[in-house]
């Protein structure tokens, strides 16, 4: 007897449906998207019970005839394609035939469908994959689809799914996407008969975010659009751009394979998490490391690591340069060209910053624009010299983009000359290292005594402010230390640490018994706060400042589901918040430590990234994520001076945390070279 035999039907409906539903959100993304598809202007979502009990979606489109109705329950039955060739070219964001019948197989649906023509409506009701009634209704044209007791059949499946609570957020984010996607359409979700979101159509992305984030969000947003840019191609509408030749490789054309078009956040609105980047490739909703990673790129140097900057982005490009057939659930898309579709984001987002004056102007791609800032001198701070010929700046503009940020050191140290020349500093004190502007050799003697006795520069040569390189000497390359860097044990520390000064004004450096140790001065300062916060919930009340004027911002539809569940646990941790009408809610008071410019970044952050799992896990680790999060905004920043007293004290703090060498979220705070590795690497043994 043969071992191997053909499921049957409803076998492999269940089987499908383990792959496309798998909570109630993910009914919810399939059947908007086939009301999208059909034409909708207007979409209505009721849910009961986090979409346990019902999930009832409501468009206008155009409707289905009883025949098509019927069938639509099918597997692999579409109206989106018809041959091989279509998949090629997808333009409509439902395409494979499986959702309706795999939901149909885990749930109790009713279908309600008519179209313009019709004298009567078809209404379809299909039991765990059984068709059990087909007859005519009332109903204007349009479809309705009510999805009840969504795993009925499937207990084993039912109790995997999390919270009501969370279950709501992940379908208020759900419709928060698709409205952003598109602001044409409008929307109504409604919860539990409550009202969480309505927005009218609009007739543009910023229209749209305005009636779903506030005011407030816009604010701190940057535009990003390379339409504009050379070589770009602009069609004047929302529809994918598959007119562009896609044969244009160049890199001076990389924006023609995909145009970029959206917001992202002025560096000051930051999280901790990718949770408020919206990220769509030709209207469609994705969830893409490549263009994640092409929009950190973009803040490179900017924003620290490990934080992320909230986006609104939205890609197009041609339709057979991208595959969406790559996962049922249709959240994974694969670029034929992934580097130019990357270099396209990470160019239109350094554009968008540099407009605003956030990052150089003469970082982007265009050569004729390096050489044209570089001649006028808005990025290299020495002044430009009109008799110098530019073109030997433009034969390598990428090497110019790398030398921009060393380039103000070097002046730095000529600066610091001149200066040592008129007027020695008899009070400079070499354990401040940045405290002038003076490099670390002029920390230890004056320069002009170096000068004396080196016999190796004259006075007047390094006092010439000039960008022209070529006035330093080429030095041979220098051997690198980071073989020799390497973590530090806990066990390994002492109490004699002493610090001797700081680099780039973010990283102590100190001495111990054993070498030289480089400090973080923001993960350790983040370390100690935590461990105050943690402390705090079992010790006494947590201190709090009063706002002098209470500050109000909107919460989106996702927060606000949030707010009720992890606002308990803010009031702990010293917030004191007021929920007022709608969406609206007033800080009236936060933790004392905490700047007052950076409560409502901590409030959304948490709201933002205390989801999903995290809500639904214990209470212990909520707490966790909401001290992190208010350590990391209540620490000393980079690029912040110390005095000395400062960084002893930050140290000795640092020595009575619970984990003195990682942060809360896990990275290194301090590093050393040991004195027998510099040893080592001066072949001293």
């Amino acid at each position: 007897m043969s071992k191997i035999r053909v499921l049957p039907d409803h076998i492999s409906n269940l089987i499908a449906a383990g792959e496309v539903v798998e909570r109630p959100a993910s009914v919810a993304k399939e059947l908007v998207e086939n009301a999208i598809d059909a034409g909708a202007t207007r979409i209505v979502i009721d849910v009961e019970s986090g979409g346990r009990r019902l999930l009832k979606i409501t468009d206008d489109g155009e409707g289905m005839t009883r025949d098509d109705a019927i069938l639509a329950f099918e597997r692999h039955a579409t109206s989106k394609i018809s041959k091989a060739e279509d998949l090629a070219a997808i333009s409509t964001l439902g395409f494979r035939g499986e959702a309706l019948a795999s939901i149909a197989s885990v749930a109790r649906v009713e279908l309600i469908t008519c179209t313009e023509d019709a004298t009567a409506a078809t209404r379809v009701t299909i039991e765990g994959g059984r068709l059990r009634d087909v007859k005519d209704a009332a109903h204007p044209r349009g479809t309705t689809i009510s999805v009840r007791d969504l795993f009925f059949n499937t207990p084993a499946r039912r109790k995997f799914l999390r919270s009501e609570a969370t279950e709501s957020y992940h379908l208020t984010n759900l419709v928060t996407h698709y409205a952003l996607a598109h602001p044409e359409i409008a929307f109504t979700l409604t919860n539990n008969g409550r009202e969480t979101l309505r927005v009218a159509p609009a007739k543009d992305l910023r229209e749209r975010a305005y009636q779903i984030f506030g005011a407030q969000f816009l604010e701190g947003l940057l535009e990003v659009n390379n339409v504009s840019e050379p070589g770009a191609v602009a069609t004047g509408s929302d529809e994918p751009i598959d007119s562009i030749d896609p044969l244009a490789t160049a890199r001076g054309s990389v924006t023609q394979i995909a145009r970029v078009q959206g917001f992202v956040s002025a560096p000051r609105e930051r999280r901790t998490s990718r949770d408020a980047q919206f990220l769509f490739v030709n209207g469609r909703f994705v969830r893409d490391r490549l263009i994640g990673r092409a929009l950190s790129e973009g803040y490179r140097s900017i924003l620290p690591h490990g934080v992320y900057p909230v986006a609104l982005l939205f890609i197009d490009v041609p339709l057979e340069e991208v595959d969406v057939n790559v996962h049922p659930a249709k959240t994974e898309v694969r670029f034929r060209r992934a580097a130019a579709v990357a270099d396209a984001v990470r160019e239109a987002v350094r554009t968008g910053l540099a407009s605003a004056g956030f990052a150089p102007a003469t970082e982007t791609r265009d050569t004729a624009s390096i050489a044209e800032d570089v001649d006028t001198g808005e990025a290299v701070p020495a002044p430009a010299a009109p008799q110098h010929d530019s073109a030997p700046l433009t034969k390598e503009p990428a090497a110019r983009g790398f030398e921009l940020r060393p380039q103000p050191q070097q002046d730095r140290i000529a600066f610091a000359t001149a200066r040592a020349e008129a007027q020695p500093s008899p009070d400079f004190s070499p354990r401040l290292v940045n405290e002038s502007a003076a490099s670390p050799i002029t920390a230890q003697r004056p320069i002009a005594d170096q000068i004396e006795s080196e016999d190796a520069f004259s006075a007047a040569e390094l006092a010439t402010p000039s960008g022209d390189t070529t006035a330093f000497p080429d030095l041979p390359p220098l051997d690198s230390a980071i073989k020799f860097v390497r973590e530090v044990p806990v066990e390994s520390l002492s109490a004699n640490i002493r610090p001797l000064g700081q680099l780039d004004e973010s990283f102590i450096i100190a001495t111990d018994d054993e070498g030289l140790l480089l400090i973080d001065q923001h993960v350790a300062h983040e370390r100690v706060l935590f461990d105050k916060y943690r402390a705090l919930e079992s010790s006494r009340k947590p201190e709090s400042q009063q706002m002098l004027i209470p500050e109000t911002f909107d919460l989106t539809p996702a927060q606000a589901a949030a707010f009720d569940v992890v606002a308990p646990e803010l009031e702990a941790y010293g917030f004191e918040l007021m929920r007022l009408s709608g969406r609206t809610v007033a800080i009236k008071s936060a933790p004392a430590d905490l700047p007052a410019s950076e409560a409502r970044n901590v409030l959304s952050e948490v709201l933002d990234t205390v989801d999903a799992e995290k809500r639904g896990g214990a209470r212990a680790n909520l707490r966790d994520e909401i001290a992190a999060s208010l350590a990391c905004h209540a620490a000393i920043k980079v690029n912040m001076p110390l005095a000395p007293e400062k960084m002893r004290w930050l140290i000795d703090r640092l020595l009575l945390t619970s984990s003195p060498t990682t942060c809360p979220h896990g990275r290194p705070v301090i590093l050393r070279l040991a004195t027998q590795d510099i040893l080592k690497g001066f072949h001293r043994i």
